[in-house]
C-alpha cells in the first residue's frame, strides 16, 4: 500500500454495522465487561474473524466540547531518545503534554500513551500525526481517544 494513512470522521449511523459492533467488543474488552475476545464478539453478535479483520482500523471519536485533550498510542524501540524524539514533535507543534504512561519494555518496544491538550496548537494534528509516525524509533502511532 505505501503512503500516509487517511482518516475520516463517519457519523456511527453511516457505518456498517460490523463496525460498530467490533467498536463495542473492544470497548468490552478494555472495560472488563467481557474477559475474552470469544465472549465480547458472542455479546455484540460478530464472529471473531470479523473482529479481528477491522479492530485495528476501527477507533471511537469522542469529541471532548470542553477542550481538545487527545490521548495517544504510540509503540517504540527500546532505543535511547526514541521517546525524546517524540516529544520534541508535539512541543514543535505547540500541543501541551498532560501525562505519560509508559510500560516497561518487552521484546524491544514499549508502548505509550500521551494526553495532550491540542487547542492551542500551531500545526494541523494530521501534520504532528505524520511527523510522529514517521519518526526513528516509531513502530506504531495512532489516536486512542480525544
Amino acid at each position: 500500500m505505501g503512503g500516509t494513512t487517511k482518516f475520516y470522521i463517519v457519523a456511527a449511523e453511516a457505518l456498517p454495522e460490523v463496525f460498530i459492533k467490533v467498536a463495542e467488543a473492544k470497548r468490552m474488552l478494555q472495560t472488563g465487561e467481557a474477559a475474552t475476545v470469544g465472549g465480547a464478539t458472542k455479546s455484540v453478535g460478530i464472529s471473531r474473524s470479523a473482529f479481528y479483520k477491522y479492530k485495528d482500523a476501527v477507533q471511537p471519536f469522542n469529541n471532548m466540547q470542553s477542550g481538545h485533550i487527545i490521548t495517544f498510542y504510540a509503540m517504540l524501540k527500546d532505543n535511547p531518545g526514541v521517546l525524546s524524539s517524540i516529544l520534541s514533535i508535539f512541543a514543535a507543534s505547540g500541543a501541551n503534554i498532560l501525562t505519560i504512561n509508559q510500560s516497561i519494555p518487552t521484546n524491544g518496544c514499549a508502548a505509550v500513551t500521551i494526553s495532550a491538550e491540542t487547542s492551542e496548537m500551531e500545526s494541523s494534528l494530521d501534520d504532528l500525526m505524520a511527523r510522529a509516525a514517521a519518526a526513528g524509533g516509531v513502530v506504531k502511532f495512532e489516536i486512542l481517544a480525544g
